[in-house]
């Protein structure tokens, strides 16, 4: 039974004596497992607010705010998928009480992915939106340039200093740079408002929001997509926003179904962030490949 949508109710859990930020819309829907919606980097529950309402008329939906985005703190650790897996396990064991769908985006994606791979009691399923991380065979394969090496070891190597990554960061942080990146990721620019920029510039005034910036570049590379996906067991959706100038979306989904060639994927006309672009579209494919789901998996 469709339920009217109540406005989301935001509070904090403590992990790891950090407060982490989250976001809880809908009833509890015995026969449907609940969500739990994962930002991007630099983003926060606040990039679901057009999918939060729509969804929460059919299912129980949680958002949440990874360690170091968002109103979640920002502690000076070093950061990595497999931190975020452990925050995301421990969240859907401790607050939400039974294992979810996740539905990640970029970064979220892959935070996704480590938890229903490596952490399969939390997850009844995974949806992929232009999800990150790396492919072991395309770093094998990709023909080496030695000064592109040398120059991305120099610049790296820079950026490692405390005062080039925070002059970095101070650019990037302005509201006309995260207005072009925006707009440079999304194919229908009136969807890159004033109150879009405000919430992805907002968690930047935070202490301690330069270094988890700067982590980016301290971090180890995490798992790679194909380990995970060896080690997956559960249905997987993937939603690409085709036009992404990140990623060739085409190929990369390629990629995906050559590990794991029983997922269900749609390409959709929008950019790196479809469920904020186009948010009706994924809210529908959303609803139904969850509402399809065999019931042994919920």
């Amino acid at each position: 039974m469709q339920t009217t949508a109540a406005a989301p109710t935001g509070a904090y859990w403590q992990w790891q004596n950090q407060s982490i930020y989250y976001v809880k819309a809908g009833q509890p829907q015995p026969q449907h497992p609940p969500l739990l919606l994962i930002h991007g980097f630099g983003a926060s529950t606040d990039h679901w607010r057009k999918n939060i309402a729509e969804l929460s008329t059919h299912f129980e939906v949680w958002a949440i705010d990874l360690l170091g985005f968002g109103r979640s703190a920002k502690p000076d650790w070093q950061y990595s998928g497999d931190l975020w897996r452990d925050q995301l396990h421990h969240f859907i064991t401790e607050v939400i009480g039974r294992p979810a769908v996740l539905a990640g985006n970029s970064l979220g994606g892959y935070s996704g992915l480590c938890v229903a791979a490596q952490r399969p009691e939390s997850a009844v399923g995974l949806v992929l939106l232009n999800s990150a991380g790396p492919f072991t065979d395309l770093q094998l394969t990709s023909k080496p340039d030695p000064a592109k090496e040398l120059f991305g070891k120099m610049v790296r190597s820079v950026l490692l200093q405390p005062l080039p990554s925070f002059l970095l960061f101070q650019y990037a942080r302005q509201r006309s740079i995260i207005r072009k990146t925006l707009e440079s990721v999304y194919l229908d620019q009136s969807a890159v408002t004033d109150q879009l920029v405000e919430e992805i510039y907002r968690p930047s005034c935070d202490p301690g929001a330069a270094k988890v910036f700067a982590s980016v570049f301290k971090s180890p590379r995490g798992e790679t997509i194909d380990v995970l996906l060896n080690q997956l067991d559960r249905p997987l959706l993937l939603l690409w926003g085709e036009g992404d100038p990140w990623m060739d979306a085409r190929s990369r989904g390629a990629k995906f179904r050559q590990y794991y060639p029983q997922l269900t994927e749609h390409y959709l006309q929008a950019g790196h962030c479809p469920h904020d672009e186009v948010p009706e579209q994924v809210n529908a494919l959303l609803r139904d490949w969850v509402f399809a789901l065999q019931p042994e998996a919920v």
